[in-house]
């Protein structure tokens, strides 16, 4: 068997993709127009940890895959340790003290009156299956939804691909196909059943039938590299290549003028496209860049301080919006203002000028703020709580911690 890798500069990259979604959804106004346009398509933040999902999980089990319960309770184990425990946590925070911030609530509880199911559907993921509930709670755990889609049917795709690597291919059109086919049967009954697929829009844009392709990209990934693990080259070939990919992916989904039923890039069918297939292969391109070129890229992903940024990431990505910072957001304002006035008072700026910084400051004291806690979040409850479970389930059921690739020795 051969050892596994350590590639640090994955785990960097995990940051960078949250704190692209993160500048998502503070895109404000107050830039110029194409920043604007640019900031408002980096939710493909989102797909980057797809494709980054597919190559890790691939990468760990492929090689370790059975159907024994055994095997499968390790596996089950070690990504509900690694995922639920913070979220849980997060997520009943959220239902109790969102509430009480005197917030908005109508987007949080999706005009659901009984918010006990609500909290329930929540909890177990299936919130993602519900056009009206799919931005409930913690809104953008939506992907979580999808996550857990791939990690349940993970090991059945890896001994489906060891018997035949055209699956690669097969299955996610399958798959799609399936997606298609919920919406045909479910979409007259969306009223009913708060719109469960209740339109292809939502299928390709928000379902693991619509976005499965970016793990397979990603799975594809991991199978070229387990069968070259040894080539390394100094020449930033694919980091560049990939790069080009990348922006060439994020200017086409900029391209398209937005209209009511074109919010973003990717509700444009081309955007669609291109968001789903060209985005994740030349994320995998870069991902593949790093792994084997020596490059000042892969160096600064590598340093210490983007590692525990990108460790501290999934709980950066959980409570970037919600009612933590909802809760900043009071003193972030009064700190900007404060600012703002006392640049009035020392003649450093017009009130053009602090109309621009006011908000600016406001978001950038805001990412700070976040990055801290969610380290704070991070060390002292993710970690801890990860570590625990992992080993109280090998003592209660005796299963030997080396059956399964240790995931913090791999990123």
């Amino acid at each position: 068997m051969k050892s596994k890798i350590y590639m640090p500069a994955l785990t960097g990259i995990r940051a960078i993709a949250a704190y692209l979604v993160f500048f998502h959804h503070y895109n404000t106004k107050v830039f110029p127009a194409f920043i604007n346009r640019l900031f408002w398509e980096f939710h493909i933040g989102v797909n980057i940890f797809f494709v980054l999902s597919g190559f890790l999980i691939y990468y760990r089990y492929y090689n370790h895959v059975q159907l024994g319960r055994k095997w499968l309770g390790q596996y089950f184990m070690n990504r509900v340790a690694r995922i639920y425990p913070v979220y849980a946590i997060l997520t009943l925070a959220s239902f109790y003290f969102f509430p009480k911030l005197n917030a908005d609530t109508s987007v949080f509880f999706g005009g659901a009156q009984d918010h006990l199911n609500l909290l329930l559907l929540n909890l177990t993921f299936l919130k993602g299956f519900f056009y009206n509930f799919v931005f409930t709670g913690i809104a953008q755990s939506w992907t979580l939804t999808i996550e857990e889609c791939f990690y349940l049917l993970a090991p059945l795709f890896f001994l489906l691909l060891r018997k035949n690597k055209n699956f690669f291919v097969y299955l996610p059109l399958l798959i799609t196909a399936i997606g298609i086919m919920l919406v045909k049967l479910m979409g007259p009954y969306s009223a009913g059943t708060h719109a469960f697929y209740g339109d292809s829009t939502f299928m390709y844009l928000y379902t693991f039938n619509g976005t499965c392709i970016e793990f397979f990209i990603g799975m594809f990934l991991a199978r070229i590299v387990l069968n070259n693990e040894a080539i390394v080259s100094r020449k930033p070939l694919f980091t560049f290549l990939g790069a080009l990919i990348m922006s060439m992916s994020l200017m086409i989904l900029c391209s398209f003028k937005q209209t009511d039923m074109i919010i973003s890039g990717l509700y444009h069918p081309l955007g669609t496209l291109t968001d789903h297939v060209f985005l994740p292969i030349g994320t995998a391109v870069f991902f593949y860049g790093l792994i084997k070129e020596q490059t000042l890229i892969k160096n600064l992903l590598s340093s210490r301080i983007m590692v525990l940024l990108g460790k501290s990431s999934y709980v950066f990505y959980l409570i970037h919006i919600g009612f933590i910072a909802l809760f900043l957001n009071r003193y972030t304002i009064s700190a900007a203002e404060h600012v703002c006035q006392w640049m009035d008072t020392h003649h450093l700026g017009s009130l053009s000028s602090k109309a621009f910084f006011n908000p600016v400051l406001n978001i950038a004291m805001k990412f700070i703020l976040l990055n801290g806690i969610a380290i704070l979040i991070f060390k002292f409850i993710e970690e801890p709580l990860n570590n625990s479970i992992r080993k109280l389930y090998q003592r209660i059921f005796k299963r030997d911690s080396k059956e399964l690739p240790a995931e913090n020795k791999v990123i």
